[in-house]
């Protein structure tokens, strides 16, 4: 198993597990909270397929990396993503962010500039900004997180299981679209994961990413489903478009925050597409299932 060591706590490495296949242009698929890159699964063949190198890898905290009691803001989790790039001397990489991930991807740009990067893609990503303001009243109010953390602290394994029923919009798409056993396997990977982090990652989800969006300078997928019920499409994927200038939404019809699972075929052919482009023009599209 490869592993990366990104820092040190106490007598302790922190290592970073990722999986390294395939060959061609690379791209680095940085999965969502609470999940891990095992959360692929559904990407890592179609695009081993069409020909590319696919770099996944385990935040801190969570899958099989290490899980130190700190580090779950951005700018340390944006150190990591560029120490990994850096050890596997990455260049003219497309970086995929779903979710959380998502801020990973812009504020790696906003910090370490995108000598390295040809493209980025946001999928049910996190920024602009989250949370609402008076400056910014599209954004969803405080007292949700600060919910969710108490609800961490009560029964962590309890909230996870309501979580993902909204996540992958269970009541509509279970034994559909979904499974009852990837609910479940997601559910294993969830609470396999630091508590600590876990709870720690709700607070970065309140950092604000518009400056690091309006500094990116490749171009830009985001896609999106617009009945996502953990980040609606109104607060966040409508609005990156806005700050990123060479960029281009597609909308993906009754599509769930786990939409990566649930409407797969859509998520791949919009992101197989957006890499067989050259120089993407900003619009806006919708993909079917």
């Amino acid at each position: 198993m490869p592993f990366i060591t990104v820092g040190k706590e106490n007598s302790g490495k922190i290592d970073l597990f990722y999986e390294d296949h395939g060959t061609g242009k690379p791209l680095i698929l940085i999965h969502g909270w609470p999940l891990s890159g095992r959360s692929w699964e559904k990407q890592v063949p179609a695009l081993l397929d069409a020909g590319y190198r696919v770099v996944a890898y385990d935040r801190r905290g969570f899958g099989d990396s290490s899980r130190p009691t700190s580090g779950y803001d951005y700018d340390t989790l944006s150190k990591d993503l560029h120490a990994l790039i850096t050890k596997l001397n990455l260049r003219d990489i497309t970086l995929v962010g779903f979710s959380m991930g998502g801020g990973e991807v812009a504020r790696y740009l906003g910090n370490h500039g995108s000598a390295r990067v040809k493209r980025a893609v946001f999928i049910a990503a996190i920024p602009p900004f989250l949370l609402k303001t008076p400056e910014n009243p599209e954004g969803v109010d405080g007292g949700v997180f600060e919910g969710i953390k108490k609800a961490l602290g009560e029964d962590r394994p309890a909230f996870l299981s309501q979580f993902l029923e909204n996540f992958y919009n269970a009541d509509i798409f279970r034994g559909k679209q979904i499974s009852e056993q990837v609910i479940q396997l997601s559910w294993n990977i969830a609470a396999g994961a630091s508590p600590t982090g876990t709870l720690a990652c709700v607070s970065a989800w309140l950092e604000d990413f518009r400056k690091d969006l309006k500094g990116i300078d490749v171009p830009t997928l985001v896609i999106h489903g617009d009945a996502d019920r953990i980040l609606p499409l109104s607060a966040t994927g409508r609005r990156t478009p806005e700050f990123v200038k060479n960029s281009q939404l597609v909308v993906v019809p009754g599509g769930p925050h786990g939409l990566t699972w649930t409407h797969a075929d859509a998520v791949n052919r919009a992101l197989l597409e957006f890499l067989a482009q050259e120089k993407p023009a900003r619009k806006a599209a919708r993909a079917g299932k």
